[in-house]
């Protein structure tokens, strides 16, 4: 049962030329287009499959600052202002509001972290509200439970995956840019060691400008071009429930289940962290890279199985631009969910949350959360191929950042002074070290 999503209609005639091609659909794809539609660029837009169709409409929805990476911090709290921003500039409806994020826990080691995490903040600006055990238990009542303690983040939000990002594509036409469906990037062409055209499977695009907003399928794309990007997916599943529970947080938290209110009147739920490892060609390529996040986070994943073979999306082939490639044979990746997640996931919600027992399972889905070594996505240009810049790796945190991650882009594109340092975010860390590191607070 595939994810909720919002369908579009977009122009199928492809333009010979652009000032720049953005390749991918994603929150992060569209947020770009966008941003540099927005400064007067002609933008393209193309999506192998349905805009918002794959990892961008099968998340939680969260946009948040809280317990964020020092690196992701600071674009966390722009894309906050661009999220209202944009709602007020276009009279697009995301779902996007500041409900504010709270977290439960009886682990006292949990808790000490998330107030060093406040402490941390406090410096930067960000505030969040630790809470003692009866503060906690105030918050969190619709469990009926008593708690160690908690933190609630009044300025963090929620928006809606299912219209987000075709929310975004249609302010874009409504601007002049252009976005295509059905239409895989298949590669690029250079000139003079530089990028020239864009190689789609309805014809070239003569740009000097692209950028590979592809998800989970943008390392196998950067091998195409010869560009190493580690990269590794993890298949989430997830399910919704119907509306009709009362008094449940928007966005809640815990070690057993988290939730989050839909636009629908329904929930999303998911156990924080879990995930089936779906064993690839790319991810034995990339394993050496993995391993320290592999074995930090060994009791929540577990081995997949053939999933990820068949999707193709990190395959090791070399495909050509004059015939179709896995993303043609693969529109939509769209992985059956781990059955026994599911029910895991359902029944612990049942227990936490009683008012749950109201509804009913309404859809299940999986998704591919690609990720990088160290948790932070790679955004930059690359220095082999000028005019090539890569946007991915946001390693499940991409819908929240995806505004401030557009606009950091349209900003390396257009020389303009960035949102936030783009140093931290680029693509050559990678090289390096072969382990990466994880900041720790």
């Amino acid at each position: 049962m595939p994810a909720p999503l919002a369908l579009i209609e977009t122009a199928s005639d492809l333009p010979k030329t652009a000032d720049v091609v953005v390749i991918g659909g994603g929150i992060v794809g569209v947020f770009a287009a966008y941003y540099l539609t927005q400064r007067g660029l002609k933008t393209v837009l193309v999506e192998k499959g349905r805009i918002g169709a794959e990892q961008s409409s099968r998340n939680w929805g969260w946009c948040r600052q809280q317990n964020r990476d020092a690196r992701e911090l600071p674009i966390s709290t722009k894309s906050l202002d661009l999220w209202e921003r944009f709602a007020a500039e276009t009279g697009e409806n995301t779902g996007f509001r500041r409900c504010g994020l709270l977290y439960l826990s009886n682990n006292e080691a949990e808790i000490a972290g998330w107030a060093r995490w406040r402490d941390f903040a406090r410096t930067v600006g960000v505030t969040t509200h630790m809470l003692s055990a009866a503060e906690a238990a105030e918050k969190g009542r619709a469990t009926g439970r008593n708690w160690k303690g908690g933190v609630f983040s009044p300025t963090d939000g929620i928006a809606d995956p299912a219209g987000a990002a075709p929310a975004v594509a249609r302010a874009i036409v409504k601007l002049g840019g252009t976005v295509i469906q059905n239409c895989a990037a298949r590669g690029v062409e250079t000139e003079g060691g530089c990028l020239s055209a864009v190689v789609t499977e309805l014809g070239t695009i003569r740009t000097k400008t692209a950028i590979l907003a592809g998800g989970a399928w943008a390392s196998s794309f950067c091998r195409q071009l010869g560009i190493r990007f580690p990269q590794a997916s993890i298949r989430s599943s997830i399910l919704s429930v119907s509306g009709g529970a009362d008094g449940i947080p928007p966005a809640l938290h815990t070690a057993e289940i988290s939730l989050t209110a839909r636009g629908d009147g329904g929930h999303t739920l998911a156990i924080s962290g879990r995930g089936s490892v779906d064993i690839t060609p790319q991810q034995l390529r990339f394993a050496p890279q993995f391993l320290p996040m592999f074995v930090k986070r060994w009791k929540s994943l577990a081995p997949g199985g053939l999933e990820g073979v068949k999707s193709g999306h990190e395959t090791l082939t070399r495909w050509r631009l004059d015939r179709p490639t896995p993303m043609e044979r693969m529109r939509i990746l769209d992985p059956a969910p781990d059955q026994a997640t599911i029910r895991l996931t359902h029944e612990r919600a049942l227990a936490l949350l009683p008012e749950l027992k109201k509804t009913r399972i309404t859809a299940s889905w999986a998704g591919y959360i690609d990720s990088t070594p160290d948790g932070v996505p790679g955004i930059g240009e690359i220095e082999t191929l000028p005019g090539f810049i890569l946007a991915a790796g946001f390693s499940g945190h991409g819908f929240g950042i995806g505004p401030g991650a557009g606009h950091l882009i349209a900003d390396i594109v257009t020389a303009a002074e960035p949102i936030v340092d783009p140093k931290p975010y680029h693509p050559s860390r990678f090289k390096a070290s072969a382990w990466g590191k994880v900041a720790e607070f």
